[in-house]
């Protein structure tokens, strides 16, 4: 069960950035119109051999769990009725051992078959985290997270209880029950075929419950699903619930989901209280035939006492499985609800895949380079940096009338400086998302060094192209380890290297004053420092990452002036191969660049440097006087 986790160990040792693909334990296009049970079956076939050793337990359980009836009969009609007591002992030390037998035998495959069910599991999971950093940004925004997260735990778990118990109950109820019932018709076959009579009408009445519980399951399902994204969604936000004095609403909000999910689970409740007393009733009715026709038979001399007593004891395998039908027939259904959910995640399709070649056409394509003098990268797994966008054109795929990005062209040298302005909406983030493939271009190419994104391996494409988001993220980790997230093993344990980082990114004063300093732990998502401090930690995750291309998105907005004054003069200091992409909306942040992209509702409406366009008296122009005023602009060498 530890392939994978040798493999990430071997794989990282060559792999300078960690970044490893490991395969899935399934192909998820396996059995892909199957039922639910033949698909989860490649989850199961490595712990298949343990599900043969738990079989031959369990006919060892179920073999004496027959026997000891009928020696309980034996010891009534030779012991009690006809007087041989010398035999007592003897039965009684059987029973005993066959007792022990059972016993041992019914935990060993309880064991074997939790062991069976939770390795699959564990193997079905790991396909659903691994799915997850598959598919792209698309998914995550028309998924709920609550969805994501039932998937992965209530629905994940659903099919663990099925695997590891319902599966050999409703083995053990079949065998027993048809078991008993074959004994019975040997022991007496009047009494056997009267409860054999009432048996067509329990099965008739399990089918009518199993048809109305599965679509009652799945509602259950989505039900739980939408209180989950409600309570996650909440938690992230408690600041914000808080700071509004919306904590009245919100409760109003969870009620709803809270009410309809108990709705929910009362149909399920009803749909159960439909049948379940008709069924314990055909449960009742067969003791009640066994008490009242085997008395009879016994009185008319057709049956023995002990035969009776046999009889009875095989009553609760015959009552048993009858009684538990129903709730065996709700766990089936909780199951193959979940099985649903979970395919449609595992069988969800990434626009943005990698080309199976794509390693060797990048190859290809600088030796090519190489020979003819084009633009082309040092090596095929590094970038150096230079970014064109040839008439690019974008829209969301879930809204392809609405373009975002229009016709936008421009290119930028390695080691240059771009800098992006705009009004919120503009469409900034979305076209730096282009350079990293979080999204492909609607029409037109973004280039790479030469070689069009599509091209590149996702791995090494994404490994050097790091951007730092206006959302800032941080685990709930120490500040070092935030920091060296993305750096290679080396890196990351080089405290010197962190805290060079940290002094360019402008947080080692604060680091250093809190109580633990780099080894302080932050909260999740980064609770319990400003804004700015986190935008700071965020800059400097990313440059320990040494990224080709760096974009910063609008990530000094939450820092005063004089910091961000200091951490753009040490990202000047560094060496200038970096490519630097600088998304803001104040203009002390992109003055600097070598060419300054001014965008309006998806267009470039203007491009320079800030001197030029200063001059233009343009768009860019009206940005600068409304933000900064000629006098101060001119004081602070505008």
């Amino acid at each position: 069960m530890g392939e994978r986790q040798v493999l990430r160990q071997t794989t990282s040792k060559h792999n300078p950035k960690n970044v490893v693909n490991l395969p899935m334990y399934v192909n998820p296009d396996k059995n892909k119109d199957s039922g639910n049970l033949r698909w989860i079956l490649p989850y199961c076939k490595p712990d298949l051999p343990r599900v043969a050793g738990a079989v031959v337990l369990f006919c060892v359980n179920d073999a004496m769990a027959l026997t000891i009836p009928l020696i309980t009969g034996m010891l009534v009609d030779q012991v009690i009725t006809q007087g041989h007591t010398e035999r007592l002992v003897h039965l009684c030390l059987l029973m005993i051992a066959l007792t022990i037998i059972r016993v041992g035998s019914r935990y060993g495959y309880q064991m074997w078959m939790e062991r069976f069910g939770q390795n699959s599991i564990y193997r079905l999971v790991s396909d659903e985290y691994e799915k997850l950093h598959e598919l792209d940004f698309t998914y995550f925004n028309h998924t709920r997270t609550g969805d994501i997260m039932s998937r992965l735990t209530s629905d994940t778990d659903a099919i663990r209880h099925c695997l590891s118990w319902v599966s050999y109950q409703i083995v053990d109820c079949v065998v027993m029950f048809v078991g008993a019932l074959c004994v019975m018709f040997v022991i007496d076959w009047r009494l056997a075929l009267a409860l054999s009579c009432v048996t067509p009408f329990i099965f008739l009445l399990t089918r009518g419950l199993s048809t109305h519980a599965h679509p009652l399951f799945y509602a259950i399902r989505n039900s739980l699903a939408s209180l989950n994204s409600m309570v996650e969604e909440n938690i992230e936000g408690n600041r914000v619930v808080k700071a509004f004095v919306r904590e009245p609403y919100e409760t109003e909000k969870f009620d709803e989901r809270n009410d309809d999910y108990m709705r929910r689970n009362m149909d399920l409740a009803y749909n159960s209280r439909r049948y379940m007393p008709w069924l314990d009733g055909l449960g009742f009715s067969l003791q009640l035939i066994t008490l009242g026709l085997g008395g009879f038979l016994v009185i008319e001399g057709y049956m023995t006492l002990g035969n009776l007593v046999s009889f009875n004891s095989f009553l609760w395998m015959i009552d048993g499985p009858v009684r538990q039908s129903g709730w065996l027939i709700n766990d089936w259904q909780r199951f193959n609800a979940s099985c649903i959910k979970i395919r449609k995640l595992l069988t969800a399709q990434s626009r943005i895949t990698e080309k199976p070649d794509a390693r060797e056409s990048v190859k290809q394509a600088v030796t090519i380079a190489e020979q003819v003098g084009g633009t082309h990268p040092p090596t095929p797994d590094r970038i150096s940096g230079e970014v064109r966008f040839d008439h690019v054109s974008f829209a969301f795929p879930d809204d392809p009338e609405t373009p975002i990005l229009k016709d936008i062209d421009f290119a930028i040298p390695a080691g240059a400086k771009l800098g992006i302005l705009g009004e919120t909406g503009a469409g900034k983030s979305t076209l730096v998302s282009l350079i990293s493939r979080f999204y492909d271009p609607t029409l037109g190419h973004v280039l790479i060094d030469g070689i069009d994104a599509r091209d590149w391996p996702l791995t090494t494409l994404r490994s050097q192209v790091c951007i730092v988001a206006q959302d800032t993220f941080l685990f709930s980790d120490t500040i070092g380890s935030n920091i060296g997230f993305g750096a290679d093993e080396d890196a990351a344990r080089d405290e010197r290297y962190i805290q060079r980082m940290a002094q360019i990114a402008g947080a080692d004063s604060f680091i250093r004053s809190m109580p633990d300093g780099y080894d302080t732990v932050v909260g999740e998502r980064g609770v319990g420092l400003s804004g700015g401090q986190k935008q700071r930690l965020s800059l400097a995750r990313a440059l320990a990452d040494d990224p080709s291309i760096l974009i910063m998105d609008d990530t000094t907005s939450a820092v005063d002036m004089e910091t961000e004054a200091e951490i753009q003069r040490h990202l000047r200091e560094m060496d200038g191969s970096k490519t630097i992409i600088t998304i803001a909306h104040r203009i002390s942040s992109v003055k600097d660049s070598d060419l300054i992209l001014v965008l309006e509702h998806g267009r470039i409406v203007e491009r320079g440097t800030h001197e030029e366009l200063v001059a233009r008296h343009g768009r860019y122009w009206d940005i600068y006087h409304k933000q900064l005023g000629l006098q101060s602009g001119a004081s602070q060498g505008f």
